[in-house]
């Protein structure tokens, strides 16, 4: 094989990272700003923190910037307006990877996070004029976030050798996890020494610099690469040989009808709900129940994702390891990844509601059941390109369509669920979570495939008249 260094395919796995980075740290800046943008006393969390938990900051007297604008939200504006995001992101899913298979996953994705970097940066203004322009540029921002997993896919499906594909997919993604884990903590440090609207100009800036750099330096395929190697060139492309497709109509129907397809819908739908309640909520049960002060809370809340990136990376390269030197199919691979990675996070979920208030146990129960989640992305999440590589960006657009629904209702019925934020109402939370993690997983191992599809080769509709 051509050797890995400095190749153009790591190249765009590098600079796909530091997009999905900062596409992430876009994402997650609001939830950590939003405790800073709200008066103290419009939030009715405040006067009702359950008193189970002893009080246990050591306070540090350091003078905390008040310059920032405040604005009275109550509880349920809050819901909407983190939950706002998510309904421009289901909108671009299935449009993105349909998109991306026409006119290429490089414009897609760059434009993507161009835009969602700019509508970062009008942010504070949307805040001033309002809370129905907050509510619309976080849902422009939902918009241009939700081509850019398809576009990467879409991509992948022409750039990563089927042998390589879990190290070079785990590599781009995990900048996902990185963004979460840095921007949690130095959001709540900006908020805490400057002021929270420079949270959104930072990262905002940063993403628009991003840009420039993914727009000169890469293409589409490898045929059309400037400076890639002859033999890398030549490596790829005989690597995917048999398993492309040189239909131009996307074969809607079998697509709908494989079960293999929908056996990746409810896995990713299934890990979504864990994933998404504990995102925007993690930070919440922090303060709320661990009573937590939100300097320690920020550097806190990113240990878990912290975990899920070395395990996402670590595993890819594992899973790839099984597949090429110890001969393991790909679907067994892919099937006991996804068992790890749904029903481990479960088993720790519901056992984090049941600890109390030992701080030091609760932390590291959430943090081993994100860590664990990890193992999904060499699981269910690049299954779409060993099932149909050609129609990769389409799949994840349907697949994540429904995997957004999480990022929607989630949120909301746990918010509703714990009005009292007692422990008891946060278990059912973690309850909830944990059961459709097992659902989904034993789902996904019963119909779930490693095979490309008839329907997704060129010879597909020839053998059907």
């Amino acid at each position: 094989s051509v050797p890995a260094c400095c190749s153009a395919r790591y190249n765009l796995a590098l600079l796909a990272f530091f997009g999905f980075f900062l596409l992430y740290a876009l994402r997650v800046n609001l939830s950590v700003a939003l405790v800073d943008m709200v008066e103290p006393n419009t939030s009715l969390a405040k006067n009702t923190t359950s008193n189970v938990c002893p009080e246990h900051s050591s306070t540090i007297n350091v003078p905390r910037n008040t310059t920032g604008e405040k604005y009275s939200w109550d509880a349920d504006t809050q819901g909407w307006i983190l939950g706002s995001f998510f309904y421009g992101y289901i909108v671009t899913q299935i449009p993105g990877g349909y998109l991306a298979s026409k006119i290429g996953g490089k414009m897609l994705l760059g434009f993507g996070v161009f835009g969602t970097s700019v509508f970062t940066l009008l942010t504070p203004l949307a805040a001033n004029l309002g809370v129905g322009y907050l509510i619309a540029v976080r849902a422009l921002e939902g918009l241009g976030e939700g081509v850019t997993f398809p576009a990467m896919h879409s991509m992948w499906s022409s750039w990563a050798p089927p042998l390589e594909r879990s190290k070079l997919l785990s590599i781009s993604y995990a900048g996902a996890q990185l963004g979460t884990v840095v921007s949690l903590p130095l959001s709540g440090l900006i908020c805490y020494y400057m002021n929270w609207v420079y949270v959104f100009y930072i990262f905002g800036a940063l993403g628009v610099l991003w840009f420039f750099f993914w727009m000169w330096l890469v293409s589409d395929t490898p045929e059309t690469h400037r400076s890639i190697s002859h033999a890398e060139r030549e490596y790829i492309l005989s690597s995917l040989k048999d398993q492309l497709s040189t239909q131009k109509s996307v074969p809607w129907t079998p697509i709908l009808a494989s079960l293999p397809l929908w056996a990746i819908v409810v896995a990713h739908f299934s890990y979504n709900w864990t994933f998404y309640t504990l995102l925007t909520l993690l930070p919440t049960y922090m303060k709320e129940i661990l009573r937590f002060d939100a300097q320690e809370n920020g550097f806190l809340s990113a240990l878990p994702y912290f975990g899920c990136w070395l395990c996402i990376i670590l595993s890819g390269q594992i899973a790839d390891y099984l597949r090429e030197k110890k001969n393991l199919s790909t679907v067994c691979v892919r099937k006991c990844f996804t068992l790890i990675g749904m029903i481990g996070p479960a088993v720790f979920l519901v056992a984090a509601g049941f600890i109390g208030c030992n701080y030091a146990l609760a932390v590291a129960f959430v943090t081993i059941s994100t860590t664990l989640g990890g193992f999904c992305t060499s699981g269910y999440s690049i299954n779409h390109l060993d099932i149909a590589p050609s129609y990769a960006g389409i799949l994840l657009g349907i697949t994540n369509s429904f995997a957004t629904i999480p990022g929607m209702v989630g949120p909301v019925i746990a918010k509703n669920l714990t009005h009292n934020n007692t422990v008891g109402e946060w278990q059912t939370v973690f309850y909830i979570a944990a059961s459709i993690n097992l659902f989904g997983a034993i789902f996904f191992a019963l119909f779930a495939s490693g095979e490309v599809q008839d329907w997704a080769v060129s010879g597909y509709h020839l053998h059907r008249n």
